[in-house]
């Protein structure tokens, strides 16, 4: 009886053991879901992705120099709004990059590169000359990337990339109308200025 039971366990341990080792080897067989994803991928998605890499990084990159240097309160605010919300979305971004095997590390070095150029370019500015020339940049940067989120919120073909683009596109929008908001706060301020002085 003993020698039965004994008999038993090795069995159901070896059966255990040899359904082990055929997942084990069903998974190494398997290609990786990074592999597999990077190779559905379309090519405008993945432009897509790299793209809002770059205009990501370099927002929040100038966004720290608006908060430090601006000198009227609204375009700090905004500058302090876009390390905050674009800080976010590129965490986001990065992860579903990730999950979809594209290498966001070009894309980092370009936005290096070119937030680096435009930050020397505001940085020579200051005072009200920084505030208009930032939010100038702003304006213009964030036309393009809403149009860009829209196109890909209607058009991407990978699900989770147009889920994306639908999430992010409000926040985006809603820094735009800020931008223009400031823009013609600006311009009003110094067209009442020009009138005074005359």
């Amino acid at each position: 009886m003993r020698t039965r039971s004994l008999l038993a366990f090795t069995l159901a341990l070896s059966l255990g053991m040899f359904t082990s080792a055929v997942r084990a080897a069903d998974a190494a067989a398997e290609p990786k879901k990074d592999d597999k994803a990077a190779s559905k991928l379309e090519s405008a998605d993945k432009k897509f992705i790299t793209s809002a890499a770059t205009g990501g990084e370099m927002e929040v990159t100038l966004g720290k120099l608006a908060a430090d240097k601006a000198t009227d309160d609204d375009v700090k605010k905004f500058g302090q709004m876009m390390v905050d919300d674009h800080t976010k979305a590129n965490e986001e971004l990065k992860a579903l990059a990730s999950s979809k095997g594209v290498d966001l590390a070009k894309a980092q070095d370009k936005a290096q590169k070119q937030g680096q150029k435009m930050s020397d370019t505001l940085s020579k500015k200051s005072g009200a000359e920084f505030d208009k020339a930032y939010i100038e940049d702003m304006v213009k940067d964030h036309e393009k990337d809403v149009k860009e989120f829209k196109t890909a919120s209607e058009s991407a073909k990978d699900e989770e990339v147009k889920a994306f683009a639908s999430k992010t596109l409000p926040t985006l929008q809603t820094h735009l109308d800020k931008a223009k908001e400031i823009q013609s706060k600006m311009k009003k301020g110094a067209s009442a200025s020009a009138t005074e002085a005359k």
